[in-house]
């Protein structure tokens, strides 16, 4: 019988998927992909903290696994938000690709005058490094995003440098140093999750990196205390034990930064209750200018 893979319908979505499907058949089982469309992917000209914020690309997928009309999801590991539905849980995470963000564009970065993006985190940052250069809001698939910049509403647009990676996509522009831009939480890892007492997650055990495992669930403990998601101007980076976390105003004049060696979860926790202490008034002031509670 066919492992039934999960998936959003866009081209990332199944490059992910088709990515997971190879290492299972390559374990010896059959793969069944079955795409599923999320309330993240039908409305697609409103920010997503107007639709639900971080967890629109992952809600439809976890009722088809709690269901058992798929056996495992495949997503994009930032997409997943903190709290999980009871049952369900991060069977495998994938080794990490680049967790940079790409400015794609055919400028230097000196003739550059706008940017498309919908990330609060990304806009604050440009904001930030670029000064005078107007943001606009970007939303859609990869595709759709590329068409705009190619019908000049932009100069350029930013992407996940993971995400043309793995569309093999080879575009002029510019890796932002993650160190610097430091990305969303989990941004490059691709996760599987699957319920809880599936016999197929002794078999996802195979597919896991170890040390994507360790980086990225520092990541999440640190983005649970501090709060904010990916609604807010934060970025948390973590490898080898080694964090990077920046919050930034909306307008990405005020910016705290703490870079610091990690041993273990508990030092994630205290960190993140630090950050949220000595920084927790931007992620505030950050949620009342966007409407949020």
């Amino acid at each position: 019988m066919s492992v039934r893979i999960g998936t959003r319908a866009s081209k990332l979505a199944m490059a992910q998927a088709e990515k997971v499907s190879r290492m299972l058949q390559d374990l010896g089982e059959e793969t069944d992909i079955i795409c599923i469309s999320t309330a993240g992917d039908e409305q697609t000209t409103v920010p997503l903290h107007e639709i639900g914020g971080q967890g629109v690309f992952v809600r439809a997928l976890d009722e088809e696994l709690i269901t058992g009309k798929i056996d495992i999801a495949v997503h994009s590991m930032k997409d997943i938000p903190a709290e999980r539905p009871k049952g369900v849980i991060t069977s495998a995470i994938l080794k990490r690709d680049s967790p940079a963000d790409y400015l794609v564009t055919d400028l230097d970065l000196n003739d550059i005058k706008s940017i498309g993006t919908s990330s609060t985190r990304r806009t604050a940052q440009f904001k930030r490094y670029f000064p005078g250069v107007n943001i606009g809001p970007l939303r859609g698939n990869v595709d759709t995003r590329l068409s705009r910049l190619k019908n000049g509403n932009f100069d350029a647009i930013v992407l996940a440098h993971a995400g043309l990676q793995r569309l093999s996509l080879d575009l002029p522009g510019f890796i932002m140093d993650p160190e610097v831009h430091v990305p969303s939480t989990n941004q490059g890892t691709i996760a599987v999750v699957s319920r809880s007492d599936s016999d197929i997650n002794e078999l996802l055990k195979k597919t896991d990196d170890y040390e994507t495992r360790v980086d990225t669930m520092l990541e999440r403990v640190v983005m649970e205390e501090i709060g904010g998601g990916c609604f807010t101007p934060l970025g948390i980076y973590c490898k080898k034990q080694l964090m990077h976390i920046q919050v930034l105003s909306l307008e990405g004049d005020e910016e705290f930064r703490l870079d610091r060696k990690l041993t273990n979860p508990e030092d994630a926790r205290d960190i993140g209750t630090e950050v949220k202490s000595d920084a927790g008034y931007l992620i505030s002031e950050a949620y009342s200018r966007l409407g949020l509670k």
